[in-house]
């Protein structure tokens, strides 16, 4: 695997760090802004909402330079966001910060996506894909637990000029190891936007939207859940948030073993028992040792939905999954804004840190219904006459079992 690899990895580890570290931290910013809790919460919101917005308008814009370029244009603005996020005087500048942040994010991926899968073999693309997403699975390990530590000990803004330091280090890595690659040629957007108009990719997003929301309604007000509901003290978030870590990797492997497998299925186990486990969080924060496991299991499960929805989506977009794979970037985070808004209202209305748990219950089990259509809809379509064989202007109504010729296409988001 060649050393390009690695600076597309450091800089999935910043994004995924700036990510998620701001739910260890909600507290310490509240108190220093002097807001609720809640109202921090807009902080994950706007973040998510940033990437539903940037990942297709990066990616577009990307079309018209060289992809070494654009990684590092994007790496650019990660360490902008990130910067003024530090400095912010106020609440509004912080937010502001972190919407400029998440810009880079969809677009980075979805692009390092088909550099990383350039730059190997073809029996070897997949592996390429999966060792940069790495960083971000790895991040949420080493990370988040750890910008979580320095945040407590030394300050939250400590943490985001660590954050942004590692972006300077993505970017130094790209420009130096990244090789120049030929601008894109020949893109259509007409062609991309036509895998919009198969309703599986639609139901395969509105999945993602709401299965991956349902972790973030919990995992969102996990501190104050776990300070003043399990009875941590606020030093135990950093394992904690490493133990939701270890949880997630394990997760991602084992979705991204059975999606080639048996991809329906897995998707049926993962959300059913994402839902049932949400909803059991509201009994089971009240004790620290069933705190914790279930913490696990919510990021284990939950990421265990990520590699199949994403093949989902990629498996019904074959013929134009550029632009599809990084709207589905912006769908997990759609879902993560949704599911953080809906906790801080139930919270808010004084229903407690406990609320979040059913509002993710009640997402993850809607994803579930969602799949359960899908699969039926595409039982009935195989029962019935054979489909002709795609075309340039028919990849609308290709199904999953069809291929054309494409991109080298991502293997999970995560």
């Amino acid at each position: 695997m060649p050393l390009a690899l690695l600076a597309l990895a450091i800089g999935a580890f910043g994004i995924g760090t700036t990510e998620f570290v701001i739910m260890g931290l909600l507290p310490e910013v509240a108190a220093d802004f002097q807001v609720s809790i809640p109202t921090a919460g807009y902080l994950v919101t706007g973040y998510a909402l940033g990437v539903v917005l940037g990942a297709p308008l990066m990616t577009v814009l990307g079309t018209r330079v060289t992809r070494k370029r654009m990684l590092m244009l994007l790496m650019g603005l990660f360490i902008v966001g990130n910067v003024v996020s530090a400095l912010a005087p106020v609440f509004g500048v912080m937010l502001a910060g972190r919407v400029i942040a998440s810009l880079a994010h969809g677009a980075f991926f979805g692009i390092g996506s088909v550099v990383a899968a350039d730059l190997v073999a073809p029996e070897k693309k997949a592996g390429a894909i999966a060792m940069m997403f790495t960083g971000l699975t790895v991040a949420n390990v080493v990370g988040v637990p750890l910008g979580t530590f320095i945040g407590q000990n030394l300050g939250w803004r400590v943490t985001f000029f660590v954050v942004a330091g590692l972006g300077v280090l993505g970017l130094i890595g790209v420009a130096k190891l990244v090789p120049e690659q030929p601008k894109p040629q020949g893109v259509r957007i007409s062609h991309e936007l036509a895998a919009f108009r198969n309703v599986q990719v639609l139901l395969a997003m509105a999945m993602t939207v709401l299965g991956f929301g349902g972790v973030f309604a919990a995992i969102t007000y996990v501190t104050p859940m776990m300070t003043d509901i399990a009875g941590f003290a606020p030093s135990s978030v950093t394992w904690l948030l490493v133990l939701f870590g270890l949880g997630m990797v394990g997760g991602n492997l084992l979705g991204g073993m059975f999606a080639d497998r048996r991809l329906m299925p897995m998707l049926y186990v993962s959300l059913g028992a994402l839902a049932t486990v949400l909803a059991l969080f509201t009994v089971t924060a009240h004790h620290t040792f069933t705190a914790a496991v279930t913490l696990f299991l919510i990021g284990a499960l939950g990421f265990a939905t990520v590699p199949p929805l994403q093949k989902r989506v990629l498996d019904q977009a074959a013929g134009a999954p550029t632009l599809a794979s990084a709207v589905n970037i912006g769908a997990f985070n759609l879902g993560n804004a949704l599911a953080a808004w809906l906790g801080g209202m139930v919270i808010a209305a004084g229903f407690g840190y406990t609320a979040p748990n059913w509002v993710g219950a009640a997402l993850a089990g809607s994803a579930l219904l969602l799949a359960v259509l899908s699969g039926a809809i595409e039982r009935r379509t195989a029962a019935g006459a054979p489909v002709a064989g795609p075309s340039l202007g028919s990849v609308a109504d290709s199904g999953p079992g069809e291929s054309v010729p494409t991109a080298p296409m991502p293997v999970s988001p995560r």
